[in-house]
């Protein structure tokens, strides 16, 4: 099977080429035209590519689709979301598209329009909906009972490696945009996919005055039955703390309660020359289960999940979540 990335803006790239270039019923090419476009010093292009073992690069987006790829997985700033789509779901070929699906629940509309009407597949990725944590959380539901209340976090350090993370154009917000999704769409999984009735929002620049978009947010989302949910999204985790950050979910229900931290398998300890924490990470993650699922959808023929309704469910909580930072009321 024939699989492309378009582009390599998004570091988790870096990942999703590794492990697709080491399966064996995989055949990979990339492409990474605006690569240029990038601030000095950011990685990218063919460059970048051979770098990762990458032997099929072409230089235009039109020619990766010429190869006739079975389907991309498309890794662009986020606001080229649409557009890649679009240009992919023209050519015959199914869509993994990197999170969130948009900046515009508009956009994301438009993308699921394009797939449904070129006959391919939008999936988006959430891989963490995949682990092997989340899948055990999964299991305790029925000894909790009615789920009443989650909390969520997902923390992580201010995104330096690519500039285009904090620029509101390119990324649409800051963290509330790029940290909020992956908990909404969790909660879609533990909730049947109900949509939220009301999205309450705050968030600051104390962590960096000086950045263009937000840097620590706190969601709160009301769904059907009186379910109350709470997401900190927060860029709050150091510079040198030894991890890029984590996520965590709390299920409190009527007959128990329920925790999940999808990247606690690590072994830690204390660095005596370099006098700092050591840390050394052995979970599988997710990443490798969410390309399984997109690539034997495509085999199978059948529609992957979590899909482009699903991304639009966690997409219209984030577009909620600026509107009441806006107003400063529920949206």
């Amino acid at each position: 099977m024939k699989i492309g990335v378009m582009s390599l803006a998004h570091l988790h790239a870096l990942s999703y080429i590794g492990l697709l270039g080491a399966r064996p019923d995989v055949e990979l090419a990339v492409a990474d035209p605006d690569a240029g476009q990038r601030p000095p010093g950011e990685s990218g292009g063919r460059a970048l590519a051979e770098r990762l073992g990458v032997t099929r690069y072409f230089d235009t987006y039109e020619d990766l689709l010429g190869w006739g790829p079975d389907g991309v997985v498309i890794c662009s700033e986020n606001s080229r979301h649409r557009e890649l789509t679009e240009f992919a779901a023209a050519a015959g070929t199914h869509v993994l598209c990197e999170k969130p699906m948009a900046t515009t629940v508009a956009d994301g509309e438009a993308m699921v329009a394009a797939c449904a009407a070129a006959g391919v597949h939008l999936m988006v990725a959430y891989p963490v909906r995949f682990s092997r944590q989340f899948r055990a959380l999964l299991a305790t539901l029925p000894a909790l009972g009615r789920v009443i209340a989650v909390a969520g976090t997902n923390n992580g350090k201010l995104p330096t490696a690519r500039a285009w993370f904090a620029d509101p154009v390119l990324a649409g917000g800051g963290a509330v945009m790029d940290h909020t999704v992956h908990l909404a769409d969790l909660l879609d999984v533990v909730l049947d996919g109900a949509e939220a009735e009301s999205v309450h929002a705050v968030c600051n620049r104390m962590i960096n005055a000086t950045a263009p978009v937000e840097t620590g947010g706190l969601v709160s989302i009301g769904y059907p039955g009186g379910v109350i949910a709470t997401i900190d999204c927060s860029w709050s985790v150091p510079e040198h703390y030894p991890t890029w950050g984590g996520l965590t979910m709390r299920l409190i229900g009527e007959d128990g309660i329920a925790d999940m931290d999808a990247f606690a398998q690590a072994v830690h300890g204390f660095s005596e020359s370099s006098r700092a924490p050591l840390r050394l990470d052995f979970g599988a993650g997710g990443d490798a289960a969410m390309l399984k699922e997109f690539v034997s959808a495509i085999r199978d023929g059948r529609r992957p999940q979590p899909d482009g309704e699903s991304g639009l469910r966690s997409l219209r909580i984030v577009a909620r979540a600026y509107e009441s930072v806006r107003t400063g009321e529920p949206a």
